[in-house]
């Protein structure tokens, strides 16, 4: 879990969120036993939590947060599992701008607008991760802060592996659209009480992340329980 972090608490943070998402079953409780304010937290005011009619389960990431790429294999669990009355969606964080999470965020926004982020989510983490290296934010050995970080006019052509022509990348990141889907973004992180990635949100109304659920096993069983809660939450049509 990445909570405001810097480079020298990084590889430190990384092996505590793998720590946290480690602990045994004994240590965490069966599904359905999940308690407010420990495992999961109440947002207050809630959050509009539907898109079209289904209950919406957010992932709070950044393409830049280790711990995040970390837990891609979770989401995909979360999303292969996720009922007919719900969908997943994503909503990357800004707040980390030593390690260029603005531009990642604006990056998730222009393949957005551009109608390819679901050819580009998953090689994004990739290209800053793993053996691509294209956007890569630290150096492999060292470990440090790379330099000059990548621009948007790196992210143009990693995306027009992906059909997207590089001028268009680069005209549609400044537009007033993504300009505005970042400050909503922002804003809503502040109203879900959110300073640390990943973390999942459901309905609008609840919050956790992989410390406060304690286990990587009882991350999908917590959506299903919230999705349900929230469902038996609503009247009847």
């Amino acid at each position: 879990m990445f909570k405001r972090p810097t480079l020298i608490r990084a590889a430190a943070m990384l092996f505590g969120f793998v720590a946290a998402l480690s602990v045994a079953h004994a240590q965490t409780p069966a599904a359905g036993n999940f308690v407010e304010g420990k495992q999961y937290f109440l947002i207050e005011p809630a959050q509009p939590g539907t898109v079209d009619g289904k209950i919406e389960v957010v992932e709070i990431f950044s393409y830049g947060c280790p711990a995040c790429n970390a837990f891609q294999a979770t989401m995909k669990k979360i999303h292969d599992t996720l009922p007919a009355n719900a969908v997943l969606t994503y909503l990357p964080a800004s707040f980390n701008t030593a390690e260029n999470w603005p531009l990642f965020q604006r990056a998730y926004f222009t393949a957005q607008a551009l109608g390819i982020i679901d050819k580009v989510h998953d090689a994004t983490f990739d290209a800053i991760w793993k053996d691509d290296g294209s956007l890569r934010i630290t150096d492999p050995v060292t470990h440090q802060l790379v330099k000059p970080m990548p621009t948007i006019e790196d992210v143009a052509k990693f995306y027009a592996r992906f059909g997207a022509k590089p001028e268009d990348v680069v005209a549609t990141s400044s537009s007033f659209a993504v300009n505005a889907k970042m400050k909503r973004a922002d804003s809503l992180l502040r109203a879900y009480g959110v300073d640390s990635t990943p973390t999942i949100v459901v309905g609008g109304k609840y919050r956790f992340t992989g410390r406060s659920v304690g286990s990587l096993e009882q991350v999908v069983p917590l959506v299903q329980y919230l999705i349900a809660k929230e469902a038996g939450a609503k009247p009847a049509n």
